[in-house]
């Protein structure tokens, strides 16, 4: 990768007095931070800021780390680089040229968590590694003028700093929560409207047009290109921070009035302390999105609730005697049991240790997303569920009465015992709950296997939790 690069500084000066805290603790009105661009915002400064050596070797590193399916093109990120050593003066001077065209993304459908589908979009590794190096120069000229409570795809921003606001808020007595539910948002943006947006702080027609190009690169489908004056394709390295430009002005006016609200992507909260006031929310967001924006805003699935019955990403809340907690969303511990379901399977034949391992990681990632939930009880009965799941794999695996009166006797039981079991007609499930059963393989057999439980998962990692 070579090119005659000009470093040139990214300023990303800019005034925080955000009047919510680390914490999720709203505070007095203040000024929004602004974002000075001035080194940014001239045509030579900013088109080699994108493509300096440096940033262009952090988004190429970046690219190969998330990896992802190639896009239409083929090319994977295994053979981006290698490509790149050959093509990319190419690439380059046609990109200065105002030449360069990007490819039409693939589509890919992705189930969603509540069923249905999701179309992700695909870019082609080249494509993703110039919108990863826009991404990483444009996010610190826009993200610091973004609203303290909008947590997604922001450096320094989580989902979880977004449900502890969300906690703080309801503790504080705004216990009627509304859900602005946009209808296919991704789909449905204007791209004259974000183009707009983004001209507000970059002026530069290269970066501009190539923004642009994006945008009406189209979608393959079927070896049919499809293009469209709306939408911006989800899974592109752009896509995140140009969703954050787009609802920026909807941030902003509620911001404005001291509208408490949580924003993550198109995950939308607002609290209020009355039903009554959760309607009119609900009507002066809709007018905002739908107005100014020319965003749909679907009425049928956007709600107003109380509290106990709110979710938000995943979790939901509870009252205890010191005030509101996090639990698990119902439809997230349904999705979990599913899982593993899949993974205690006994139609799947597979070594034990293997399947430990395969339970373990995933084990770990979903208590690393629910460790808020304060609710030890629910992950122990969950772990008494999966031991029971993964008792009725090993009864099935020793298959003969013989193998199992060995086992059994291996594992410390009573002549007695041992043949009370085996000669039981009881289904796996069934005998997988017998006193016998839960002896032998109880929790220390499990342990000492290494099976990783979500209770213990949870509660290594509460030290952490504020």
């Amino acid at each position: 990768m070579t090119d005659d690069d000009r470093s040139h500084p990214v300023d990303t000066g800019h005034r925080d007095k955000d009047r919510v805290n680390p914490e999720g603790n709203y505070g007095g009105r203040s000024q929004l931070s602004a974002c000075a661009v001035d080194d940014m915002s001239g045509e030579q400064g900013l088109w080699e800021a994108v493509f300096s050596r440096q940033n262009l070797f952090a988004a190429l590193e970046r690219v190969e780390t998330n990896r992802g399916a190639p896009g239409v093109d083929g090319l994977t990120t295994q053979e981006l680089r290698s490509w790149l050593v050959t093509h990319w003066v190419d690439v380059r001077s046609r990109l200065d040229a105002g030449t360069y065209k990007p490819m039409p993304v693939r589509q890919v459908p992705i189930p969603k968590p509540n069923g249905g589908q999701r179309l992700l979009g695909v870019p082609t590794v080249v494509d993703r590694l110039i919108q990863q190096a826009l991404a990483q120069v444009l996010t610190p000229v826009f993200d610091p003028g973004f609203v303290p409570v909008s947590y997604g795809f922001r450096p320094g921003k989580s989902a979880h700093m977004a449900v502890k606001v969300a906690r703080t808020l309801v503790n504080q007595g705004f216990v009627w929560v509304v859900e602005v539910d946009l209808e296919k948002f991704f789909d449905r943006v204007n791209h004259d409207k974000l183009m707009a947006r983004v001209a507000r702080k970059v002026d530069d027609k290269r970066v501009l047009k190539l923004i642009r190009a994006y945008l009406t690169a189209g979608i393959m489908i079927d070896g049919v290109v499809s293009r469209s004056g709306d939408g911006t394709p989800q899974g592109s390295p752009l896509s995140p921070l140009l969703s954050n430009i787009m609802l920026d002005d909807f941030d902003q006016e509620l911001w404005a009035k001291g509208t408490r609200f949580v924003r993550y992507a198109d995950d939308i909260r607002i609290f209020v302390k009355s039903k009554r006031a959760a309607g009119r929310a609900l009507d002066q967001a809709s007018k905002v999105l739908e107005g100014t924006l020319k965003l749909k805003v679907n009425r049928g699935k956007s709600t107003i609730s109380h509290a106990m019955k709110a979710q938000l990403l995943g979790y939901a809340f509870y009252p205890s005697r010191e005030g509101y907690k996090l639990r698990v969303a119902g439809s997230a511990i349904a999705r979990l049991k599913q899982r593993l379901r899949e993974l205690t399977s006994r139609r799947w034949s597979v070594d034990m240790d293997y399947r430990i391992d395969r339970i373990n990681r995933y084990v770990r990632g979903w208590m690393g997303y629910f460790q808020l939930a304060a609710t030890p009880g629910v992950f122990k009965r969950l772990d008494e569920w999966l031991r029971r799941r993964m008792r009725q794999i090993l009864w099935k695996q020793w298959k003969t009465p013989q193998a199992r009166r060995r086992n059994l006797r291996r594992l410390g039981l009573s002549e007695y015992q041992i043949g009370k079991a085996t000669l039981s007609a009881r289904s796996y499930w069934a005998i997988a709950k017998t006193p016998t059963l839960h002896k032998a393989l109880g929790t220390a057999y499990w342990v000492d296997r290494g099976l990783v439980m979500l209770f213990t998962a949870w509660d290594r990692r509460q030290i952490a939790v504020v």
